[in-house]
């Protein structure tokens, strides 16, 4: 098979096989449908990018596509947590009850931060990884598991043992040099689309699975981060769990066709399809994040004497649509009860909620903005 082959290892009752990929690259065999694909993603990727500029606080956006990305891709491994935990965890609103498992997307968002602010000066690159899978897994469910390094022992999916497993990945001793292979491809000139780069990349992590926790979560993170080291988005702006999210199953069919049935080109293509989907839906979502805040200072323009602490509080609820009246004495530097009554002012124009229905220490959401991420 051109992705590889399945090994067999140890003898007798404990004989178990265990995928072996290729190096990369593969060959792929394409047809009309992949390049209709290919063509809508690169189209809708740079409708992405363009739009970025159109933002006025696009760090703010993508700060909450983070928040979002973090959670629906800890959720594809599990986690319960949801998005408005994550919300009321970082806004430190001590008094909600937040899931434990809360930690683990707050981690992600942490790795994904360090792996974008370390790509400005530092290449992709094992050491990079390695750097952040030890973010991912600190203090969390994981930390056991070697947070940071490569595995040195056989891992397996699915299954009560490794002999009934649905995948066992790459033998332990084959990994550094899979890897080695790896982050060659990640710079190799060879004249290959980006985007099929990027998948290709994925599912070779996936199949290597080189650490003992945290693959997939990695695997994802992995996929803004080479379109960005690229050059392809300007803006860490396409994030496609949402996508594996809600066609979970497809997503590791198509995983497990590439290295069961050497079905390369499905899972490209479904890839290439996520990508499309989830630009064209981030573009969308930068429309409607537009309309939302030139809507939001037209009605606060009518606040008279108020409109410039109000406008403080406005713009920082884009990158915490959760407040308290604490935070609002902080942002426009009031008092209370100066800081009650711009609160009530900003709940009348319908751009603040009370989310608690307390009497004290409430909570007041940007609901509208809320709702376009979750």
């Amino acid at each position: 098979m051109r992705s590889g082959k399945y090994i067999n290892q140890l003898k007798g009752e404990l004989q178990y096989k265990a995928f072996m990929p290729n190096f990369l690259p593969f060959a792929i065999q394409s047809d009309d449908e992949f390049q209709t694909l290919l063509s809508r993603a690169d189209l809708a990727l740079g409708r992405l990018d363009g739009i970025a500029e159109t933002l006025p606080d696009a760090d703010f956006f993508i700060l909450m596509y983070i928040r979002k990305e973090a959670t629906l891709s800890s959720q594809v491994e599990g986690t319960q947590a949801t998005f408005a935990d994550v919300l009321k965890a970082e806004a430190k609103v001590g008094d909600l009850e937040i899931r434990k498992d809360v930690d683990e997307i707050l981690n992600y968002i942490k790795a994904m931060n360090y792996g974008l602010e370390r790509l400005k000066t530092f290449p992709l690159s094992l050491r990079l990884i390695k750097d952040i899978h030890k973010i991912l897994l600190e203090g969390v469910r994981g930390e056991g598991k070697e947070p940071g390094e490569f595995r040195k022992s056989q891992n397996w999916i699915g299954g009560t043992s490794i002999q009934r497993a649905s995948f066992v990945p790459s033998p332990p001793q084959e990994i550094m040099s899979l890897l080695d292979n790896f982050e060659k491809f990640l710079y190799d000139k060879s004249p290959m689309p980006i985007l099929l780069k990027t998948g290709l990349l994925h599912t070779q992590f996936e199949n290597i699975h080189p650490f003992l926790d945290g693959n997939g979560r990695i695997g994802r993170l992995l996929i803004t981060f080479y379109l960005c080291q690229q050059k392809i988005l300007d803006k860490p702006l396409l994030y496609l769990s949402d996508f594996f999210k809600r066609y979970r199953q497809e997503y590791y069919d198509r995983l497990n066709a590439f290295h069961e049935k050497d079905d390369i080109e499905g899972w490209l293509k479904f890839f290439l399809e996520g990508v499309a989907v989830t630009a064209e839906q981030a573009v969308e979502t930068s429309k409607k994040i537009l309309k939302l805040r030139g809507d939001g200072l037209n009605k606060i323009s009518s606040l008279g004497r108020s409109t410039p602490k109000a406008t403080l509080v406005f713009n920082s609820l884009f990158h915490t649509p959760l407040i308290t009246i604490k935070d609002v004495e902080r942002i426009a530097e009031l008092k209370n009860p100066n800081a009650l009554a711009l609160v009530n002012k900003l709940v009348r124009l319908e751009i603040l909620e009370e989310t608690t229905g307390r009497k004290r220490n409430k909570v007041f959401a940007y609901r509208q903005y809320i709702k376009l991420f979750d």
